[in-house]
């Protein structure tokens, strides 16, 4: 067993235990110590992810594939003919969101002081006499609340006008696509916290099988030469420069 395991067995037994609390429903967390014991818990999930990685990176063999996927799955997240599947995919996500950053960029509200924004933060922290509110962590009511406290809507509100912007052109031209994805899915997943359901369950759906088919989806795309000469997910330097040589999956050969 190397050095890391039983660190790593230390972090994921302290997060089980600190999760155990959170979510079962006899022993409830006491109100003022749950945004600690959220916070630690989340802080323990990415050191354990983080020295796992580490460790699994220090072995020659740790980029073997240990548990061989389904032959579909194999081929829509590392079969560049696959890019096909996913273009559609990638069309219809980058013109919603390129069509929401230019419809908050042309409107009130956003890049003049991000009064809009704002708005939608009272909203969503608002507490209902009856009825359930728009938020259901506390956590994430209370995240929201330190924006509204300090004000942060002034560049929190540019900052999702150009992201959403940005997301949308990097995915209709295929330009680190899995990156964009993610972002995306970022995005859709905070305000889905904050209560607003609308479009993006299904952005974030289809968000998540771009991610995970971060290698071909944008095969139709600036990807088909710009991961090549990043080296990623191939070795550097395979795409010579001045070529225009295209990636290759392992899956389709040398």
């Amino acid at each position: 067993m190397s050095g890391a395991r039983p660190t790593a067995a230390a972090i994921g037994a302290v997060a089980t235990i600190l999760l155990l609390w959170m979510v079962n429903p006899w022993i409830e967390v006491p109100a003022a110590l749950s945004p600690i014991v959220t916070v630690a818990f989340w802080v323990l999930a990415i050191a354990l992810v983080v020295v796992l990685y580490i460790d699994a990176r220090r072995d020659p063999e740790s980029d073997r594939v240990e548990i061989e996927g389904p032959a579909f799955a194999r081929f829509l997240t590392s079969n560049s003919r696959a890019g096909l599947v996913w273009l559609p995919v990638r069309i219809f996500l980058g013109f919603a969101w390129l069509e929401a950053g230019l419809h908050k960029a042309t409107g009130g509200g956003w890049l003049d002081g991000g009064s809009a924004l704002a708005g939608f933060w009272k909203g969503a922290v608002a507490m209902p006499e009856g009825g359930r509110p728009p938020i259901t962590y506390d956590w994430y009511r209370d995240f929201i609340n330190f924006l509204l406290n300090g004000g942060h809507q002034t560049w929190f509100a540019p900052l999702v006008v150009f992201g959403e912007i940005a997301i949308g052109v990097a995915l209709l031209f295929g330009v680190l696509t899995g990156f964009a994805a993610f972002f995306g899915a970022f995005m859709n997943m905070s305000f889905l916290l904050a209560g607003s359901a609308s479009t993006n369950p299904v952005m974030f759906a289809l968000a998540i099988g771009l991610i995970l088919s971060w290698k071909v989806a944008g095969y139709y795309g600036v990807d088909r030469w710009l991961l090549p000469r990043m080296g990623t997910p191939w070795e550097a330097g395979s795409a010579p420069a001045g070529s225009a040589r295209p990636m290759r999956p392992a899956s389709e050969g040398a």
